[in-house]
């Protein structure tokens, strides 16, 4: 197969080279940002119009929650499934599909009219998102290889950004347009731009990166074998949890904590997770400088503990501009956790790794907002948040006892 063979060459010398001289390797970078941006556009435009829709359906908090429960179950089973859907078809195509999955079902939700039928169709949506996430970042992972370089958190960046400009035009749109035309128009950018990016995807071959043990004479080699999904995966999994704890837990409770246990005014309480958003996504895009200059033990050992730090000044302090410094320094030490975790997971065990620790991983994301509620039941909203603290650094904890065992790709 001389293209292929041509390819891995190409692979080769885009690695040497930190990865900007093959345009090949370049024009795949630039598809899979597309795909991590959509990704996280087309979620944060139908999070944005939950209230419209709870309304148009008449549900009760409770029964909202049942039918929210929808986008959840459907992540975590097609999780467990896609990574060996990779493993079968690629992981370009199922990139490509549960993109197109994901947007054309966010169209669905406004046209419910019960909270069952909501349920229903959120699986669909749920669906695409988690086959999404696991395919994407399998993807990710082969090209991280490829390049010789840590480029995983940007990728995870352009995941923020496109929420953060999802949710910023949701905001702008919500009071001249129904959810209807809304998630419509959302559904409609997210098909066009799956199409325009997954045809530079499918065009491109997986790019393979060199073993020395396959290497042939021109030091060229065939793609890593992966391992099978051990526990090293899976602990690497609830370090991604821990993560995603703390960003479910801020989205959710940030702005009530401001507002009610520092009377911020409304305006200013809805200024936490903006500027915890933020600096997540500056951490993200400034991560590859940082894993290459620190290494991903250290720099996930350092992560957790800001994060830590940030988590216990946003919870305990006496002024709302103490605490959003803390959502800030919290931001900026979780940002770059959950992308190294899943790049180490795939670099284990290809996209079954990816899979598994993403379950596990979003599994965070779904008990934090619920564990928060709880324990702010029991204590206070202050004393639930520092909850987030210390998963922070139990990560930081975890990453250091694995130096050594995981991969590192700087």
């Amino acid at each position: 197969m001389p293209s292929l063979n041509k390819f891995r060459a190409g692979s080769e010398r885009g690695a040497r080279t930190a990865g900007g001289a093959d345009p090949r390797l370049r024009q795949l970078r630039y598809a899979l940002t597309a795909f991590f941006a959509v990704d996280g556009f087309v979620f944060a435009g139908w999070v944005v119009r939950i209230p419209a829709v709870k309304e148009q359906t008449g549900a009760s908090a409770s029964a909202l929650g049942l039918a929210l429960l929808g986008v959840s179950a459907g992540a975590v089973v097609t999780m467990t499934l896609t990574g060996r859907l990779c493993q079968r078809l690629g992981n370009h195509p199922v990139t490509v599909g549960a993109a197109l999955l994901l947007s054309a079902s966010v169209a669905l939700p406004p046209h419910a009219h019960s909270a069952v039928v909501l349920g229903a169709v959120l699986l669909f949506f749920g669906a695409g998102f988690g086959g999404m996430n696991v395919a994407v970042n399998s993807a990710a992972v082969d090209l991280v290889a490829a390049l010789g370089r840590p480029v995983m958190p940007g990728f995870h960046a352009a995941f923020s950004l496109g929420g953060m400009v999802g949710a910023g035009a949701g905001g702008l749109v919500a009071g001249s347009l129904s959810p209807a035309w809304h998630l419509s128009g959302l559904a409609l950018i997210g098909v066009l731009v799956t199409v325009v990016a997954g045809r530079a995807l499918l065009a491109a071959p997986v790019p393979v990166p060199p073993r020395a043990s396959d290497a042939g004479a021109d030091g060229v080699g065939a793609r890593p074998a992966a391992g099978p999904v051990g526990w090293l995966v899976v602990v690497l999994g609830v370090v991604a949890a821990c993560t995603a704890y703390g960003e479910g837990a801020l989205a959710d409770w940030s702005a009530l904590h401001l507002r009610e246990t520092l009377l911020a005014s409304e305006g200013l309480a809805a200024a936490g997770y903006s500027v915890f958003a933020l600096a997540m996504t500056v951490g993200r895009l400034s991560g590859t400088w940082l894993l290459l200059r620190l290494g991903q033990t250290r720099a996930m050992v350092a992560g957790g503990t800001v994060a830590a730090a940030g988590m216990l000044l946003a919870s305990l302090a006496p002024s709302v501009g103490l605490a959003l410094v803390g959502f800030v320094v919290t931001g900026l030490g979780l940002a770059n956790l959950f992308p190294v975790a899943i790049g180490q997971a795939g670099a284990l065990a290809g996209p079954r790794g990816v899979a598994a620790a993403s379950t596990v991983g979003y599994g965070g994301m779904l008990l934090g907002p619920v564990a928060i509620g709880f324990l702010a039941e029991w204590f206070s909203l202050a004393a639930a948040l520092t909850s987030v603290a210390a998963l922070s650094a139990v990560a930081a904890v975890i990453a250091y006892a694995l130096r050594g065992s995981a991969p590192d790709a700087a």
